[in-house]
């Protein structure tokens, strides 16, 4: 019976772990653009439909991708829900009409703001 029950929570833990959802990786992915020679068609190629856009200036645009990724815990079943991200992943792709002006990936943590509560602001409005 001990041997039945190890058994069944191994198995729950090994088959709870997988995942169907794909991956992106936006920091390789976003190595592909290269600024100057890359176009529309090939961001779109390598990092599919963004999810945020905006028009910056006239025939310039934006677009955004991001990706939250979990912390240590955050894959594991049943407790993964219950831990929060430890990062967000992001990448700023700037068109100039077809062509990639520039392409920037960014990580934030969820500490990276923190300084701001220790900095003295001063009110310039």
């Amino acid at each position: 019976m001990r041997h039945l029950l190890f058994f069944l929570l191994a198995a729950l833990a090994v088959t709870g772990g997988c995942s169907f959802k794909p991956v992106r990786h936006l920091a390789s992915d976003a190595a592909l653009i290269k600024p100057g020679e890359s176009t529309r068609k090939d961001v779109l190629r390598y990092l599919g439909e963004p999810d945020g856009r905006r028009t910056v200036g006239p025939g310039v645009e934006e677009y955004l991708y991001s990706e939250t990724r979990k912390g240590q815990l955050g894959g594991l079943p049943l407790v993964g829900r219950l831990a929060d991200p430890a990062s967000q992943e992001m990448v700023v792709v700037t068109l100039n009409g077809e062509q990639v002006a520039s392409c920037e990936f960014r990580l934030l943590k969820k500490d990276d703001l923190a300084w701001k509560k220790d900095a003295q602001w001063e009110d310039v409005r």
